[in-house]
């Protein structure tokens, strides 16, 4: 059975909007709860959940650089165990746990959730719009490449979410990469060791902001990957039920009958 457009249906499998295409695919709810251990906010990234997941990344920051957590592990990888108890705010660090935790456990309990969604949007099969054209913006569905994807997010996190249309979380990781790089002063430090001053190019990073981008960098190129992914398979979807449309009582064959 086919629903007739979006407005009509009750469980629709996506919606294209001037902020880009808002979907829900069928997802490991393990791997959500991992990327939201990695930095809160990131596994309802994951699940479409946009306006939580901003809110959860902005908590993280906030927490984690009133409570000092990236600096105590920095002592604590270096076996300076005393340093890292004494650096850390409990106040600020009970609140971190919270946060973290809470993250981790609503992620996983939407991933549950989303996915019976998926299943009975499958079954209902609503009409997918290809195309969206407002007055600030124009969207659409097209295939996409995955890999171009990843590998914009590589080179700078965001560039592989203008890729695929999501403007308003591209520039979001874009501002937030360009804050970590001037903080950690990471460029500088990349400047130094090319020169061969290793001693100094190690001495002028800032660890505390340093920590947070292993996590930013793998979960932008890890979103804008199954984004295009999932884009694709959308696209797929819509010609799909365009030719079953438009074709589909035509008497005419390419290939003659089974007999």
């Amino acid at each position: 059975m086919q629903v007739e457009g979006n407005e009509q249906a009750r469980w629709p499998r996506a919606r294209i909007s001037s902020n880009g295409v808002t979907h829900i695919r069928w997802i490991n709810p393990l791997i959500v709860a991992w990327w939201s251990a990695a930095f809160p906010g990131f596994g309802h990234y994951l699940l479409n959940q946009y306006i939580r997941a901003t809110l959860l990344t902005l908590s993280e920051v906030v927490f984690n650089t009133l409570a000092h957590i990236n600096e105590a592990l920095v002592y604590s990888f270096s076996g300076n165990f005393s340093l890292a108890v004494g650096v850390l705010d409990p106040r600020w660090a009970y609140g971190y746990l919270l946060v973290y935790m809470v993250a981790i456990w609503d992620s996983y309990r939407s991933s549950l959730q989303n996915n019976r969604f998926f299943q009975l949007a499958e079954l209902e099969n609503s009409r997918l719009k290809p195309f969206f054209l407002g007055r600030m913006e124009v969207q659409y569905l097209e295939k996409k490449s995955p890999v171009k994807a990843a590998l914009f997010s590589a080179a700078f996190p965001g560039m592989g979410h203008l890729y695929n249309h999501r403007v308003g979380l591209a520039f979001y990781a874009i501002f937030w990469w360009w804050f970590y790089l001037t903080a950690s002063r990471l460029h500088t430090a990349c400047y130094l060791l090319f020169y061969g001053r290793i001693q100094a190019s190690t001495q002028i990073l800032h660890p505390h902001w340093l920590l947070f981008m292993p996590s930013v960098i793998g979960g932008a190129v890890y979103h804008s990957f199954t984004t295009a992914i999932e884009h694709n398979r959308l696209f797929a979807i819509e010609q799909r039920q365009y030719f079953a449309e438009r074709y589909g009582n035509c008497s005419i064959r390419i290939f003659p009958r089974p007999r």
